[in-house]
């Protein structure tokens, strides 16, 4: 079994896991959403914090990190802006589209950057996590500033839900307590480091729970354009732009890692919120995880 897909199937098989177990109503059908906002707000937020406060990395990653993850970005939105001159899909239809296309599943993505590449690929998919979230929500916002009709945007709101965002600002403490050194006394560390271990497979699991396979119905060109460019265009085009840039080494592999991921599921949320096609991003989103378990592997496995 290659070693790519074998790193993977414990992802994914925590995935489904999750999803079954919600369907047969275990523990509770309550229970994964009090589980998703545990993971979110405490679970994650101690991981980033524990696993950079002990990472050891050169000034420069970070540099490079913010430079290939902009480029990434503003690269495919140029492809998004290209597909909508030909499509010319209704508003609410390709902020659907175009999150789907350019968001990521931070959950999976720090599940597989750790399982694949190490406590170092883990810190620097964090980084890049944190480079990349806040750079997201704000083309989604302008996105969605374009498209929308009904003018029910508050990008004050939103801009607030990005600076507090526990992704963020775990990402952040965790960044300037490795700076700085400050080191885990063992009590501490006793605390956080099973919490630290819980983070992962309960994301993956809340993930899978998540799932909305009957919103797959409809609007197939949407979800195919979509998931094509998001599965396969923009890990072709993270690896071009890093050979451009002259990277390699550990953070391109992170980066194509991410761009390989399907897109996050706090993109329904924000499609609810703004004003976007809920019903279609939901179904995106299911269909996305659901291939992704194909084109990771084989991504990965032509691309690193």
């Amino acid at each position: 079994m290659p070693v790519v897909v074998q790193a993977l199937f414990p992802v994914f098989a925590l995935i489904l896991l999750g999803h079954l177990l919600r369907r047969v109503g275990f523990p509770a059908p309550e229970f994964w959403p009090q589980a998703e906002r545990f993971t979110y707000y405490v679970l994650f937020p101690t991981m980033l914090v524990f696993k950079l406060g002990q990472a050891r990395l050169p000034a420069s990653a970070y540099g490079d990190t913010a430079l290939l993850i902009g480029s990434m970005l503003l690269a495919m939105t140029l492809a998004l802006a290209l597909a909508q001159a030909f499509w010319r899909w209704p508003g609410p239809v390709f902020s659907s589209v175009y999150q789907g296309a350019i968001r990521f599943n931070s959950y999976v993505g720090l599940a597989a950057g750790g399982m694949l590449l190490g406590d170092e690929g883990l810190s620097l998919t964090a980084i890049a996590v944190a480079v990349m979230v806040p750079l997201l929500n704000l083309l989604c916002i302008v996105m969605f500033a374009l498209v929308a009709d009904d003018g029910r945007i508050q990008a004050g709101k939103v801009l607030k839900a990005i600076v507090t965002n526990p992704l963020i600002v775990g990402s952040v403490v965790g960044v300037l307590w490795g700076y700085f050194r400050i080191g885990f006394h063992p009590l501490l560390a006793g605390v956080l480091e099973p919490l630290s271990n819980l983070a992962l497979p309960m994301g993956l699991m809340t993930v899978g729970a998540g799932l909305q396979l009957s919103a797959l119905r409809g609007s197939v060109a949407a979800f195919m354009v979509s998931s094509v460019l998001k599965l396969v265009a923009f890990p072709l085009m993270t690896v071009g732009l890093a050979r451009f840039f002259g990277l390699e080494g550990m953070l391109v592999n992170v980066a194509v890692l991410l761009a390989t991921l399907p897109t996050a599921t706090s993109a329904y949320i924000l499609a609810r919120q703004l004003g976007g096609d809920a019903p279609l991003m939901a179904g995106i989103i299911s269909g996305q995880t659901l291939l992704a378990m194909i084109s990771v592997p084989l991504m990965l496995s032509l691309l690193w």
